[in-house]
């Protein structure tokens, strides 16, 4: 049960507050000075401090800055607006006017520590995504990446659009997000948009918004993941795939900050910071008529290059040892190790898929040892000198070709969602089997 420091100098005050609070269960400590609050009890034990805002010597407030993060309720004796703004300002959880009605404390009381428990369960989440996810130290010592952690430490501070180039599988969401962790907007939310993972014809819809009524089954008005994102970050990855209208629609945005919701009138003001990636190469795409010269030029204020995993040399093997380790505990196993013969094959391979099919290998050999030894079996990769990804199986070549050859049939007459419908798979899978067997899409 949650733990309540009483500082109150009026005894039949806090006799009364500690009889009221411990009914609930809560476990009460009472003292009635800010003095001996600090040289008798440790504030950090506590869930949540009751002062008082007139106590002899030091006011009540002065116990709000040596027991962050323990909130702090300021109490005052007179319903004074500029005691509570003061106490607020100071950084006071809220306060609360006496004479109160006991039920109007008791809930304030179970309403702030309900905060301050989210509060510690997100502060918990935190450091475990860092732990698995080390955007602020990323693994790897090449050169390249050295470059690339020197660049994301001097960019991340500002709020510049950065564009992230690399080859699927790199980690460039990973750096969009070593990117808003070490700025000012780590506070806000991140919003990560996949844009070949939307339908064209919702792509609009999604990002900006739209209004009541704006087309069919427009029900209600929907916020857009722009709008979602303000005051933080917006990570378009797959940038290239987005279609015309929309690139203008976000040319809009980078400019003047304002977006306009599909069938709406007027504009809405927006502050985010924007981070693109994308595998493809936008100069091409630009002079091939299929991207806008003055967006990417927009985009590409700062280029943060990942390299392939073939390129990071000795770097392969300290990503390997992570990953293990990351997924043994997410899969609650035993710790496990890499044999001599596993190292080897996991240097000699191309990994195509990059880091993505490093760690889904890694993870498959995790699920299916029955020791503690990974041994090369267990990665199912091709290390002949002319193997460039994992091979397939009979089976899974058989579906690779009716894959093909359906789509190369029936692309022409059904969109991307209609051929994923028929499938039975996501549009997001669907695009991200094309780039795998090099099936581009057609133009229309």
């Amino acid at each position: 049960m949650s733990r309540i420091l009483i500082v109150e100098d009026e005894s039949v005050i806090r006799n009364a507050m500690r009889r009221l609070l411990e009914r609930k269960g809560y476990r009460i400590d009472d003292v009635d000075s800010v003095e001996r609050a600090e040289t008798e009890y440790r504030l950090s034990d506590y869930d949540l401090i009751i002062a008082d805002v007139r106590l002899p010597g030091l006011a009540g407030v002065e116990l709000i800055k040596p027991a962050a993060p323990v909130p702090v309720l300021i109490m005052t004796s007179y319903a004074s607006v500029q005691a509570a703004v003061d106490a607020m300002k100071r950084g006071a959880v809220d306060y609360i006017a006496k004479p109160f009605i006991h039920e109007e404390l008791l809930l304030l009381v179970k309403r702030i520590l309900k905060q301050a428990k989210q509060l510690r369960q997100q502060a918990v989440l935190k450091s475990e995504l860092e732990k698995n996810y080390p955007v602020k130290g990323m693994v790897g010592e090449c050169p390249a990446m050295v470059e690339i952690c020197r660049r994301i430490s001097k960019v991340a501070p500002t709020d510049t659009t950065a564009l992230i180039l690399g080859e699927s599988g790199t980690g460039k969401e990973l750096v969009a997000r070593a990117l808003h962790e070490q700025s000012r907007r780590n506070d806000a939310p991140i919003i990560t948009v996949n844009c070949a993972a939307i339908p064209e014809a919702l792509i609009e819809s999604e990002l900006f918004g739209h209004e009541k009524g704006a087309f069919i089954g427009a029900d209600t008005a929907h916020t857009g993941l722009i709008e979602s994102a303000d005051g933080g970050t917006l990570f378009l990855d797959e940038i290239g795939e987005l279609p015309a209208a929309a690139q203008a629609r976000l040319l809009r945005v980078l400019q003047n900050g304002e977006i306009k919701p599909v069938g709406s009138e007027r504009s809405k003001q927006v502050d985010i910071r924007l981070i693109a990636a994308t595998h493809q190469d936008l100069k091409q795409r630009v002079q091939e008529g299929e991207f806008r010269s003055d967006l990417y030029f927009r985009l590409r204020v700062m280029e943060l290059n990942l390299p392939p995993l073939r390129e990071r040399g000795r770097d392969i093997i300290k990503l390997s040892v992570f990953l293990l380790q990351k997924i043994c505990k997410q899969l609650n196993r035993t710790t496990m190790e890499l044999t001599q013969e596993t190292l080897n094959a996991i240097t000699s391979y191309a990994w195509p898929g990059n880091v993505r099919e490093l760690e889904n290998a890694i993870e498959r050999a995790v699920i299916l040892c029955e020791n503690n030894l990974i041994t090369p079996e267990l990665l199912a990769i091709d290390i002949s000198p002319t193997a460039e990804s994992v091979a397939p199986s009979p089976n899974e070549l058989s579906l690779e070709d009716y894959f093909r050859q359906f789509v190369l049939q029936h692309q022409e007459s059904m969109t991307e969602t209609e051929l994923a419908k028929k499938l039975g798979i996501s549009r997001k899978a669907l695009w991200e089997r094309r780039q795998r067997l090099e099936i581009p899409r057609p133009k229309k």
